[in-house]
């Protein structure tokens, strides 16, 4: 009885670390399958999840909500953001093709909610030098592992420029 589960337990070990280790490979390369299916996987999963509190007051989430640029609806993101003197920083390990991004660019702002509060930004891609330097040490670690190289500032528009509950 005991042989069986440590075998099942040592598979599952083994299945999960070669998972990793594909998903870290995936994301080193760039490799657009790859990338596909783990962008699917986030949009049809993990998102899903996030998008419940993500932005509220506590969340380790935040959201940015933006315009398509070709149907123009309405969508909403969840992101992790990182403070930037006044504005903020996402890094992208997907990349500068990603839809949201996409968006946000051709539309030239978004709303932004973090930590409750409601921010009216613009985006602009910064260099990793730049960016690095506003990431934790585990976050820098992970930026990395993955080989991200892609950083986005979303800077805050001006005064007057925001919404209710925004702050510029």
């Amino acid at each position: 009885m005991w042989t069986w589960i440590l075998w099942v337990v040592g598979a599952l070990l083994v299945l999960g670390l070669a998972a990793f280790v594909t998903l870290v490979l995936v994301m080193r390369t760039k490799n657009r399958r790859g990338l596909a299916v783990v962008r699917r996987f986030n949009r049809r999963v993990t998102n899903r999840r996030t998008l419940r509190d993500a932005g509220e007051a506590g969340s380790s989430n935040d959201l940015i909500r933006h315009v398509g640029r070709r149907s123009g609806a309405r969508y909403a993101t969840p992101i992790g953001v990182y403070p930037m003197d006044d504005d903020f920083l996402v890094y992208l390990p997907y990349g500068t093709g990603v839809d949201w991004l996409r968006n946000v660019r051709a539309a030239g702002s978004a709303e932004l909610l973090v930590d409750g509060q409601t921010y009216v930004v613009t985006p602009e891609i910064v260099e990793p030098a730049e960016a690095l330097p506003y990431l934790t040490a585990a976050d820098r670690r992970v930026a990395r592992l993955f080989k991200v190289t892609d950083f986005l500032a979303l800077r805050r528009a001006a005064v007057g420029a925001t919404g209710p509950g925004g702050a510029a």
